[in-house]
């Protein structure tokens, strides 16, 4: 059965006056460790018993005791209020420094793209213990219990800060050369419908169409085929063993395009993904272990962007 439960505005006010009065038996002396005055100490415990509904100390000109209902409110009291000053205190080192637990969630595809930069972080922030949750799904990072997240641009919220991790990509469409051996190499848009195409079902069940840009006019094409996986590795796996076409992001099928084991088809109509990017919501208070992953990111990012621009000039150098 459900019960009301309300917790009354200044449930806790008093408790600290009068847990110094018990251990003490003194109100000056109580008094003197809050740094408060003993007239202070005396109206903090009388609203308590006013608010309780009953008297928790025996006064004396000599002496201070307990009555029945003190010493029971006293031994629930105690526990209780240490409990929630080390919550507090607990709580204030996570506000204060990089430590804790810092959960990400990222797809699968971007994982092994991850690892050097999560690397990096658990060398530089010790005390941060990072979790990653590899997930093709969409997923409501508050709802997730998540401090940030990391996908594709096209796909983040616009309520969401994003700090970019790569630049803008192409989307390539790849098959591989013995499947290209059996089947006529695609030269427009409208020949994708005699091939085995390897489509992306989403998190909430539909098929992802492919995009194309045709001149300036983005295009979204419904294709078929035999094939359908809810990732991309999974996906570009297929192309690999020959199955059909896909369309992935290209950085994740460069190594496959090196080694010849997939070929690009139709890349005069490739569309440009913006790339993957960082996310999270926004705070009025960030928490120091999201700051200090975020400036790691941006560093790493700052520092190989100067480096693309440095290999660039050396080669407009040499030519």
């Amino acid at each position: 059965m459900k019960q009301n439960f309300t917790v009354r505005q200044g449930a806790l006010d008093g408790v600290a006056a009068f847990l110094s009065v018990a251990q003490h038996r003194n109100f000056r002396k109580a008094a003197a460790e809050l740094a408060v005055t003993p007239s202070a100490i005396s109206q903090a415990v009388r609203a308590l018993e006013a608010r309780i509904g009953a008297a928790l100390f025996i006064r004396t000109t000599r002496s201070v005791g307990l009555t029945e209902a003190g010493q029971r409110f006293l031994a629930r009291a105690k526990p209780a209020f240490e409990e929630l000053v080390a919550a507090s205190e607990l709580a204030r080192d996570l506000g204060q420094r990089p430590a804790g637990l810092l959960r990400l969630t990222a797809p699968r595809a971007v994982m092994p793209h991850l690892l050097d930069l999560i690397g990096s972080f658990a060398q530089a922030y010790p005390e941060v213990e990072v979790e990653i949750s590899a997930s093709a799904d969409l997923v409501d990072i508050a709802a997730g219990g998540f401090d940030a997240g990391i996908r594709l641009g096209q796909f983040i919220e616009a309520d969401m800060i994003a700090v970019r991790l790569t630049r803008p990509f192409p989307l390539a469409l790849v098959g591989s050369p013995g499947y290209l051996r059996r089947q006529a190499r695609p030269e427009r848009i409208d020949d994708l419908r005699g091939h085995a195409c390897l489509r992306l079902r989403r998190q909430d069940g539909s098929i992802a169409p492919w995009t194309f840009v045709n001149g300036n006019r983005p295009v979204e094409v419904v294709v078929s085929g035999p094939f359908i996986a809810n990732d991309i590795p999974t996906t570009l796996a297929a192309a690999v063993a020959g199955i059909g076409l896909a369309q992935v992001p290209e950085p994740l099928a460069e190594a496959a395009l090196k080694a010849g084991r997939l070929v690009r088809v139709l890349e005069r109509f490739a569309p440009t993904s913006p790339g993957v990017f960082l996310y999270y919501p926004t705070h009025r208070q960030m928490m120091p272990k999201l700051r200090a992953f975020i400036d790691h990111v941006k560093g790493r990012t700052e520092t190989a962007s100067a480096s693309n621009r440095s290999r660039s000039a050396a080669r407009r150098q040499s030519n």
